[in-house]
This record gives structure tokens, C-alpha cells and sequence, in this order.
């Protein structure tokens, strides 16, 4: 799981950074020598997966659409981090009145939608649809204010339980300072499982971004490629038996969140010390049964105890 996860997410990472070299048109491309492209043409010929209602390259959409989700994830995801761990570690260390107004606002902000709070950010940043530049900052912004409760949570809870350890209290003893402890000692245990909750993140601001774009509130066409807006277009066609212009991009979506859960799964399969105790504890067992199974001395490989159990 975490191979094909791995392979899928490692496809679209490379896929975005060489857009450029990999698409055969531009994202807001509609003619070349020949002359214009021609809306809704079915795959084949110059345009393997066919054009768009607008007519737009299919391929070179989706391909392009890939550095617009990849820069949404990045953006939204440092900004979360960046603020859900700072106040976390703050909350946590620091206990008392600013830990209990603190946690109050996390568990408030976390009972908004997330792709409610994405619309009102594209409105008041952007008045609705946008260049790319807001567009992408208007997802950011909505994924990193639903999801700093997230890693406020995770990260206020470790770091309760790690100030309390030996260590820090030698760190006390000897006269560091607050902010040394907090930042040097207590917060680099406390991030261990920031790239679960990283991957899941990534995921969530592709499919919010997705949703921006389909409901019109995402990035103008001729600003930048953007797989919701690619659907929303697509709708009217679907009914019209012309089914490449959505699924492609349809496709492009699952994939994407697809090889990114599996790989966040797997770290959390990895990260659990008990799944990691079975395999141990598996290995004895499946020596053991290869060895009888390859007995070389012609005796008996295996022993079946039957009903009255006398050895079989």
C-alpha cells in the first residue's frame, strides 16, 4: 500500500515540476499553426485526450492542473504547521488561563466546514473567482484556519506529556530558559507525527480546492489550469454522451487523493508500535514453519495430531 501510494503521489509530484516540458499546449492555449482548436473534439490525432467545451486541450489541462494543486498543498500545509504547532506547543507548555482560551477557540474553528469557510475566504479575498495567485491563496488560507486545530491538538497534547519527562526537568534544574526548553528539548518530540497528519491535509485542500472550482469560486481558466473548474464545465456534456471532458480531470482528482491517503495510511500502519510488536513477534513463528517445511532428512516435515491425539 505504501508502494503504490508512494508511486502515484511520486508521478504527480514530477508530473507538476515538469508540466512545462509534458504538456503538449499551454493551460489557456486554443489554437497553433493549424488554427483553432475546436471545442468538444473527441480524443485521437493531435489532441490525445480530446478538447474541452471551451476548447482547451484536454491532456495539457490536467497536466497543468497538477501545479495548481501542488501549490495549493504546499501553501496551505506550511501555513497549518507553522501556526497549529507554534500555539500548540505555547498552549501546552504554558498551561493556565491561555491553554483554556486557546483550546475553547481550536474546538470552535473546528466545527466550521471546511469548504463553507473556503468560499467566504475566496469572497473576501478575491471577491469569487480569481488569478492564481489569490485563488490559491483563498484555498490556503480556508484549509490552514479549518486545520490549525488539528495540529494544535496533536502537538498540545505531547508536549503536556513530554514537559513532565526527566529531562526536561534537568533542563529546568540547570537554569535553561523557557523558550530554549520549549524549543529545543520539547518540540522536537513533539512533531513526530506531523507527516501522518501532513499527508491526510494534503489530500483534504486538493478536494477543497476542487470543490472552489466546481461551485465557480476558484481560479480563472486563463490564469490557470484547475481540475474543478474542468468539471464544472463538463457537466452539460456528460448528458451529451461527450464523456473525456470530465474524466479525465475526475480521474486526475482521485488519483491524486488516492496516492496520497495510502501513503498516510501506511505511516500510521508503520508508526503503530503495535502492528511493529506482531511483525516481530510473526517472524519466530514463520522461521520455524519454513525450516519443518524444508526438513532435508527425509523424516517427517510436519506432525498432524488427530482427533484422539495420537500423532498422525
Amino acid at each position: 500500500m505504501l508502494l503504490f501510494g508512494l508511486v502515484i503521489t511520486g508521478v504527480f509530484l514530477l508530473t507538476a515540476i515538469f508540466a512545462p516540458l509534458l504538456a503538449p499546449y499551454g493551460f489557456a492555449q486554443l489554437k497553433d499553426e493549424n488554427g483553432n482548436f475546436g471545442a468538444q473534439q473527441p480524443p485521437g490525432g493531435a489532441h490525445i485526450l480530446g478538447t474541452t467545451v471551451g476548447g482547451y486541450d484536454v491532456l495539457s489541462r490536467v497536466i497543468w492542473g497538477t501545479q495548481t494543486a501542488l501549490g495549493v498543498i504546499v501553501v496551505a500545509v506550511v501555513l497549518s504547521i507553522f501556526a497549529g504547532v507554534l500555539l500548540g506547543l505555547v498552549s501546552g507548555y504554558l498551561g493556565g488561563w491561555l491553554d483554556r482560551i486557546l483550546v475553547v477557540i481550536a474546538d470552535a474553528v473546528f466545527a466550521f466546514p471546511t469548504l463553507l469557510l473556503a468560499i467566504v475566504a475566496a469572497i473576501v479575498i478575491s471577491g469569487g473567482q480569481s488569478k492564481v495567485f489569490f485563488g490559491i491563496l483563498a484555498a490556503a488560507i480556508s484549509i490552514t484556519v479549518v486545520y490549525i486545530p488539528q495540529y494544535f491538538r496533536v502537538i498540545r497534547a505531547e508536549t503536556v506529556r513530554i514537559k513532565s519527562e526527566a529531562y526536561v526537568e534537568s533542563a529546568k534544574v540547570i537554569g535553561s530558559s523557557t523558550s530554549r526548553i520549549m524549543f529545543r528539548h520539547v518540540l522536537r518530540n513533539a512533531t513526530r507525527t506531523l507527516p501522518l497528519i501532513f499527508t491526510l491535509n494534503s489530500s483534504e485542500a486538493i478536494l477543497t480546492l476542487a470543490g472552489l472550482g466546481f461551485l465557480g469560486f476558484g481560479i480563472e481558466p486563463t490564469s490557470a489550469a484547475e481540475w474543478g473548474y474542468d468539471l464544472n464545465r463538463s457537466i452539460s456534456d456528460v448528458t451529451s454522451g461527450i464523456w473525456w471532458t470530465s474524466l479525465f480531470p475526475g480521474v486526475a482528482i482521485v488519483l491524486v487523493v488516492l496516492g496520497i491517503t495510502l501513503v498516510g495510511e501506511s505511516l500510521n500502519d508503520l508508526a503503530d508500535p503495535r502492528l511493529r510488536a506482531r511483525r516481530r513477534a510473526d517472524a519466530p513463528v514463520s522461521a520455524t514453519a519454513a525450516t519443518a517445511a524444508t526438513d532435508s532428512s527425509g523424516v517427517t516435515d510436519t506432525a498432524a495430531i488427530d482427533g484422539t491425539g495420537a500423532t498422525a
